[in-house]
């Protein structure tokens, strides 16, 4: 052969060139006894040895003392002889003695009549991957030892379809099942059969993939079929690409924590109880002298009315009169009792501020008397408000009172009012200042407690002050005082502003006579006020029958025919609205009007709330224009 045929082909230099250029891999070929025949830059870069060093020296100087000891090397060749390849994982060794984990793959390779010719050699350094690897691995047996431990929590996870995939000991230590019989079951299994009726399993996980999260306190199942409180959260859980592969459940028994929640709540409300009654027996003495001091008028009038049959007109009038006023007062006490405790009926109405104050000033001047002056600041084009005009009447009553007691020698007090925004949005500012003593800062921090008063024992309830914050809070406002001792005090209500229309002003209707011989059924259990009102269906010429319960009542309608059935709410047994109820379904077309002085349309049922109720106490002009609208209304309906 001459040796222009000796050179190598330009192919042949072409793939040199191309194997030489690889680095990230060690590409070298071995004879069929296992010795280096070639070497790459690949090679000579991560395992150390260049070329002349290693070429004709066997592959096995590679391995490990551990791999080299249990013949590794040879396993190698005869796989790769035999089976064509051999492939594995493993520590290798640098020239410099150093180890890297190498993924290596030899080749068989064979002549063309099948001449074994020797073996394709690759090798990679994946040292960093398998660090990686064994972080990962380490760091998820250290969660998995984590998760385990827990046995405060049952942390476990659910497939997307909801079935269980892992469990911790925490699960079964707080439901009481073992791994091998929940692996597989649906976690509706823990559910009570009410929230599986209602499909709360499948909510939780829709909310869950909905909202990014699900949470709740509900009552769970545990296997002995026990009931148990538990704080629930599901997340659900995505893979790298963003699909939904399952969720991850973690339960909490929360029994203990609703045990003492519970004995929390029934101690705070034995404590409210025992201040009910401290602030009771606090109450008893203002009480007890204010109704003294209205029933002392009361029986001396109608005493003295009593031994003097022929007393002049004019002077039973004037009797008359005192007793009506001390009634009036005797109410308004009353209404001050039920705003405190918040159960005040009231009747909304859309109306100006301004406007009202105004109408309600010349009263309040008189009230006070001429030793003190009283200026309205109103602002015009006032936002309008929706409260009870009542309740407005007595809150002012009761500001402007306390004013006066603060200025005992007299004084200026200031009404006014203005729109004004605040955080909760845009309301009126109604308010109240004196020009009197002022408050000290301890007591400022009281005033607004109910049966707190600083005047001496019997001279006040307590109530006035509270009242007005139970009349704000009622309206949907808030109510705050100020005060510099010195300088005044000065209260003030926020109502939230409405959007309705302003009520429209009507002039009283003095007619107060009803249609001729009506017949009008009277249920009452107080024999008093069945009289009184007996009376004032009397002098507007009614036809009256008396119940004193609401059976008497149906048995009486059954043989008389009524035109109107006229009723107490609160009585024993039968209560009015029940007997409303049963007049309705049996006589459709009879009206029936309801009267109480505690509860109100908004204490009532829902589906019982058409019916008309008077508040009392009630005059004959009130009682006739109810009756009247009620009488029309049902003539409208035939």
């Amino acid at each position: 052969m001459s040796a222009a045929d000796a050179k190598p082909h330009p192919s042949a230099e072409v793939f040199q060139l191309l194997v030489d250029a690889v680095t990230d891999y060690a590409l070298y070929m071995l004879d069929p006894e296992g010795r280096i025949v070639t070497w790459n830059s690949g090679a000579a870069r991560f395992k150390g040895y260049v070329a002349p060093e290693i070429v004709g020296e066997h592959f096995s100087r590679f391995f490990s003392p551990e791999d080299q000891a249990s013949r590794l090397p040879a396993r190698a060749l005869a796989t790769a002889a035999r089976e064509g390849r051999f492939e594995a994982e493993g520590w290798r060794i640098r020239k410099d003695g150093s180890r890297f984990w190498a993924h290596a793959i030899l080749d068989a390779i064979r002549s063309e009549d099948g001449t074994l010719l020797g073996f394709a050699k690759i090798t990679r350094d994946i040292t960093e991957k398998r660090r990686l690897e064994q972080a990962t691995y380490e760091s998820a047996l250290q969660l998995k030892l984590l998760v385990q431990g827990v046995r405060d929590y049952a942390i476990y996870m659910l497939d997307t379809d909801g079935r269980i995939t892992s469990w911790n000991s925490g699960a079964q230590a707080i439901k009481g099942y073992t791994e091998s019989e929940v692996l597989g079951q649906h976690f509706s299994l823990f559910y009570t059969p009410a929230d599986r009726a209602r499909d709360a399993p499948d909510i939780a996980l829709r909310t869950a993939l909905a909202e990014g999260k699900f949470e709740a306190e509900a009552q769970r199942v545990r296997k002995d079929g026990s009931l148990f409180w538990a704080h629930v959260l599901i997340d659900p859980i995505y893979d790298e690409a963003g699909a939904h592969v399952g969720f991850a459940k973690i339960t909490r028994d929360v029994s203990e924590k609703k045990q003492a929640e519970e004995e929390l709540r029934r101690t705070q409300e034995a404590l409210l109880q025992s201040q009910k009654l401290q602030a009771l027996g606090e109450l008893a003495g203002g009480i007890a002298h204010d109704f003294n001091n209205l029933m002392t008028v009361m029986h001396g009038s109608a005493d003295f009315m009593l031994k003097q049959p022929d007393m002049p007109s004019e002077k039973r009038t004037r009797y008359l009169n005192v007793m009506l006023e001390t009634a009036e007062r005797a109410t308004s006490l009353t209404s001050q009792l039920l705003a405190f405790a918040r159960r005040q009926p009231l009747e909304p109405e859309v109306i100006d501020l301004s406007v009202r104050l105004d109408a309600l000033s010349e009263m309040l001047q008189r009230t006070l008397g001429s030793q003190y002056e009283l200026r309205l600041d109103l602002t015009p084009a006032l936002w309008p408000v929706e409260i009870d005009p009542t309740g407005l009447e007595a809150a002012l009553l009761n500001a402007v009172l306390n004013a006066r007691d603060a200025m005992p020698e007299g004084g200026r007090i200031t009404i006014a009012t203005h729109n004004a925004r605040r955080t909760e949005g845009d309301g009126v500012l109604l308010s109240v200042e004196d020009t009197g003593e002022g408050i000290p800062p301890e007591t400022l921090k009281r005033v607004f407690e109910p049966f707190f008063t600083t005047k001496p024992t019997g001279k006040g309830t307590g109530l006035g002050l509270s009242q007005i914050h139970g009349y704000a809070v009622q309206s949907g406002g808030a109510a705050r005082i100020d005060s510099e001792l010195g300088k005044g005090t000065r209260v003030e209500l926020w109502i939230p502003r409405t959007f309705k229309p302003l009520q429209r002003e009507t002039a009283p209707d003095t007619q107060i006579s009803l249609p001729a011989a009506l017949r009008v059924l009277l249920v009452e259990d107080s024999e008093h006020v069945r009289y009184f009102a007996h009376q004032l269906l009397d002098d507007l010429g009614c036809t009256v029958l008396e119940a004193a319960g609401g059976q008497e009542a149906l048995e009486l309608l059954r043989e008389n025919p009524v035109d109107l059935v006229f009723s107490d709410i609160v009585m024993p047994g039968m209560s009015g609205l029940e007997l409303a109820s049963a007049v309705r379904e049996t006589y459709a077309n009879l009206p029936v009007l309801l009267a109480s002085g505690y509860s109100s349309k908004q204490f009532i049922p829902r589906d019982e709330r058409e019916f008309p109720i008077l508040r009392k106490p009630y005059k004959l002009e009130t009682l006739a224009a109810s009756i009247n609208e009620l009488v029309h209304r049902a003539e409208s309906d035939e």
